[in-house]
Order: C-alpha cells, then structure tokens, then sequence
C-alpha cells in the first residue's frame, strides 16, 4: 500500500511542479539554516573524551591571600608548589601537571630553518589519562620526568613537516636550541574543545612537541597562558617556582566513586593542612570539578553561536509556516479528486495517509536541499577568522539529523492540511464539482 501511496504523490507533485519547488525551497532554506547553526553548536560543545571524561577531574584549591576576598570562584590553576606536592604524593588514579608553550623548532637537518611551534609542557600521565594516541613510540616515563631527560614527543602534523611522515623516534629536533630525542610521534588527536588548558584557546589545535615539564623549566623554555598572582607574587620566569602564581593546570584520573570521595577527603586534608601553616590565608573549600562540569563552567562555546541557533530555528518556524499554507492550498484544491477517491470507497484514514506520503517526499527533498544549503554554508563558516570556524564539518550524526529533522518537521506540517482535505463531506466536494 505504501509504494501505492508513493507513486499518487509522485504524480501530484509533478502536476503541481511551482507550488511543489516553492515547498521544497521553503523546507530547505529553514533546514540549511537550521543545521549549519547547529552543526557549529555540536561540534563546539562536544564531549572531548567521549569514552572517559565521566572519570577526568580538576582539584582546585584556593591559595590567594586576602585581597582577593571579593572572588569566591576558586582558580583553575594551581601553584608550582601545590602543583608539585598533589604531583608527587600520587593520590589519584592518574595525575598530571602541565603548562603551555612555544618554541623555535628545527630538524635534524641543518638545512631546515627553524620554526615556532605550539609545546606542552608536562608529566608522564598526560597521555595515558587522556588516551592520546601513538602512531610510532611511546611516551616518557616517571623517571624521565624526575631526571629532566632531554626527550620529546611530537604530533603527527609536525613529524609530516620535519620527517615527511616517517618514522622517527630516535631522530632528534632543536628546540629553543636543545637537542631532544624524539621517543614518540602522536597519531592525529585534537579534542575539541582544548579542555586541559583553555587559557590557550578553547577551540586551537593540539601541540606539535610535547616536553617533560621538569626539562621545559630546566632548558627555560617559552610559557604561555593565563597567570594569576598576589601579595608578592611576580611572573619573572626564574621565579615562577617560588611565586604566590597560578598558572599550571593540573588534572587527574579517578576511576570509580569510592576513588573520588577518597580524593576530595586527601584534597580537604591538603588544604586545611596549608592554611595551618599559613600558607593558605582564606576559608578553605576545595572542589574536585569534573571535566564536563568544568566545560559547562566555563562557558566555552560562545554566545553568539547559542543566539544564531535561536534565530535559525525560528527562521525554520516561519519556513515551515510557510509550507503549511501551501500545503493547504495544494490539498484543498484537489477537493474533487480526494471527493471522488472517498466516494468510491476509500476511507479518511487511507487518503490522510496518502495526503502525509506526499508530504514526507516533500521532507525527503527539502532534506537533501537542506543539506547541500548547510554544507555551502559551513564552507563559508570555514572562511571565518574565528577559532573555532575551522571546525565546521558535517558528520555522519549531524548529516542524518537533518534528513530525520526535515522529514519529521514537515510531516508534522502535514498533519493540518491533510486533516482538512479529509474532513470535507465527500457529496459537498463531488457536488461543487
């Protein structure tokens, strides 16, 4: 019955072929509009650990002295000497102490000249807490960490750059004039959003070289990123490690519940500990934040986005308004035919089902309409200046939601005209004939 119900619509859309392109125009610009707005919020809000962010966390203390009475947020950094004591007594599953950076980068070959770089600068967990996958090598160990081995693991972008994609682990690059042997390359990983350290831009690419952090503080290699101080605070780079600073950012693993209360005891415990000593001057309410929590904290996803989302969707009420009207005027004027199918023994639900066929091939349509829309329109989304523009790319999620989103919306557009063509007393429509 349904390929039935296919085939009459296919041959009412074609005797009506203006009023059938003004439907699917309508259902298409909505559904570009719609999707390229939507596409951007889906991409820029997504989960950047989809397998194990429910077990990534930021303990956050609060080291300020009293001038900063008037903040009640606690910092997401922490000291270098907070940073290194929760480093060092290893309370969590995983744990890792890192900061931003750039440095000038060369190859091995002398004949390269140099280049800056993005850097991390960071501790032996980083790669096993957040999964970064490896294509050659592996990561340093604790005790390359403790030694200020002069190591490094680099991005699959720049071992394309400096090694033509080879493998490379055991070759050396220059970095901020040090040599360090490379021990592993990065197959390609970009979470998005940038959640570890967001003061270097919540939507910009993963690092090409990452370091040891005790070799980047021993070779002074270039920091980056937000820093806040106090009292007698100072950010001259020789004295970052004794300065009343935040300006690490620090994460850990915790792997169940019972390994989480755990923490925010050891967590409270620390900081009452530190206040004691003085070290701490305000009242202490330490927080261990998850990393979804932090994101939605934080607000990475800029409002404007948020506000083209409403005024696309609205711009897709009005279209699918518009479709309704047509719809209606398309149905009512085929009163004598629906009169005539009713009076030879179809019945109202048959012909209503007809009557919503025709409409979801209108949907289909417009889907596909809607999609080339969306994709023209992320392309010049790509084009923008903005961080995150270049992020813009239909997946398969989002490609299927608006052929799903089309279909449905304008079946529901459907449900009204359909309902009055039906309810017309087949004699009236057979008599005005």
């Amino acid at each position: 019955m349904f390929a039935y119900y296919l085939e009459l619509a296919f041959r009412s859309l074609r005797r009506s072929r203006a009023l059938t392109a003004l439907m699917i125009l309508a259902v298409a610009l909505g559904i570009g509009a719609s999707m390229t707005t939507l596409t951007v919020l889906h991409v820029l809000s997504g989960d950047p650990l989809p397998e194990r962010s429910g077990s990534i966390y930021m303990p956050r203390l609060d080291p300020r002295d009293l001038s900063h009475a008037e903040d009640t947020k606690l910092p997401v950094q922490v000291t270098w000497i907070d940073g290194m004591r929760l480093l060092k007594d290893r309370r969590a599953d995983r744990q890792a102490l890192m900061v931003g950076g750039t440095v000038p980068v060369q190859s091995d070959d002398q004949a390269m000249d140099p280049f800056i770089e993005h850097s991390r600068y960071t501790t032996a967990d980083f790669f096993a807490m957040f999964d970064v996958p490896f294509r050659y090598g592996q990561p340093w160990s604790d005790a390359e960490d403790e030694s200020r081995a002069h190591v490094a693991v680099i991005g699959a972008d720049l071992n394309d750059r400096l090694f033509g994609g080879t493998n490379s682990v055991g070759r050396t690059i220059r970095a901020n004039g040090a040599d360090l042997r490379i021990i592993g390359v990065l197959d390609v990983w970009r979470p998005v959003p940038h959640f570890y350290d967001i003061y270097t831009g919540s939507f910009s690419g993963s690092e090409g070289v990452f370091v040891p952090l005790s070799t980047a503080r021993a070779l002074e290699m270039g920091r980056d990123g937000g820093i806040s101080c106090w009292g007698e605070g100072s950010t001259a780079e020789n004295e970052m490690e004794r300065a009343s600073c935040t300006w690490l950012q620090y994460w850990v693993q915790l792997d169940s519940a019972a390994h989480l209360e755990a923490y925010r005891r050891y967590l409270d415990g620390y900081a009452h500990e530190q206040a004691a000593l003085g070290r701490f001057q305000r009242p202490q309410h330490p927080e261990v934040t998850g990393l979804l929590a932090f994101l939605e904290e934080q607000k990475v996803v800029p409002s404007d986005v948020r506000l083209q989302v409403w005024l696309a969707l609205g711009f897709f009420v009005v279209c699918l308004v518009n479709t309704v009207g047509l719809m209606l005027a398309k149905f009512m004027r085929r009163a004598g035919e629906v009169g005539v199918r009713r009076a030879l023994g179809a019945s109202r639900r048959s012909v209503f089902a007809q009557l919503l066929t025709e409409a979801g091939l209108i949907g289909v349509a417009g889907g596909v309409g809607g999609l080339i829309l969306a994709w023209a329109g992320l392309a010049l989304v790509r084009r923008q200046p903005d961080a995150f523009a270049r992020l813009a790319h239909l997946d398969l999620t989002m490609l299927v939601a608006t052929l799903l989103l089309s279909v449905i919306a304008t079946l529901i557009a459907g449900l009204l005209p359909a309902w009055r063509a039906c309810s017309i007393t087949p004699a009236l429509q057979l008599k005005s004939q």
